[in-house]
């Protein structure tokens, strides 16, 4: 592989493959399937709730495992008590951060969607945490209204943003409020299949994942690391 670095672009070369981007439960990346052979430790029951999920015809949208592990174990390292998951899905980085917080921890999982609810509940109490889960079934924007009249600003360690993406610089300006400082927001999908490189004007989507990009490239109020794990990971601290 060949690399080098002009005007602050990173070009790459001998890669073979130009997508660097993709989930190891797609199944077609020997490399991610090394990497989750030799790093993975998935509780049992999120093995289980990974593979009921494959069988639902909108699994390309659950988290990949490497980013959920590397998501747990970050909450960890900052010792995160109090967690959102804005689009929680069938509850698979849910599942994975409940395990992840204290006994005392709570994790608030936004979906409107009751069907993946459904599905969700089985696997919380399998793994004894149901009692760590928030479930709110509602617009998301209207939880975290919420919990800001409900005084939680600066209070939550972690949230993870993976609903509609359009709203997405929303959840973020939101997201950055009910955070402590050294908080940590996490947001999915930010490299979009590589369609935020030069986004078709039809594509209000992709342009409003390549906006929010940029904005927290430039926002002062955080550091940032942009990641190709998966479908693309911001992860924005809290200054």
């Amino acid at each position: 592989m060949l690399c080098y670095k002009s005007n602050l672009n990173i070009n790459i070369y001998g890669m073979g493959n130009p997508s660097l981007i993709s989930k190891s439960h797609k199944g077609d990346n020997p490399l991610l399937q090394y990497v989750l052979n030799n790093s993975l430790r998935e509780h049992p029951v999120l093995t289980k709730l990974r593979l009921r999920t494959m069988e639902d015809p909108r699994k390309g949208m659950m988290v990949a495992a490497e980013q959920a592990q590397l998501m747990a174990n970050l909450l960890k390292l900052i010792k995160g008590n109090k967690t959102i998951e804005i689009g929680m899905y069938t509850g698979y980085n849910t599942l994975s951060m409940a395990l992840s917080v204290p006994e005392d921890g709570k994790v608030v999982a936004c979906e409107i969607e009751e069907k993946y609810i459904n599905i969700s509940k089985p696997f919380f109490a399998e793994a004894g945490v149901e009692n760590k889960v928030n479930i709110r079934q509602q617009p998301a924007l209207t939880t975290l209204d919420e919990l800001l009249q409900a005084g939680e600003a600066g209070t939550y360690d972690f949230v993870f943003i993976d609903a509609d993406k359009n709203n997405n610089e929303n959840y973020y300006e939101k997201s950055l409020q009910l955070l402590r400082k050294g908080g940590i927001v996490a947001i999915d999908n930010v490299l979009w299949g590589g369609r935020v490189i030069n986004p078709e004007e039809s594509d209000t989507t992709s342009q409003s994942i390549d906006e929010l990009n940029k904005k927290i490239h430039k926002d002062k109020r955080v550091d940032l690391s942009m990641l190709p794990v998966g479908d693309g990971l911001t992860l924005a601290i809290k200054l």
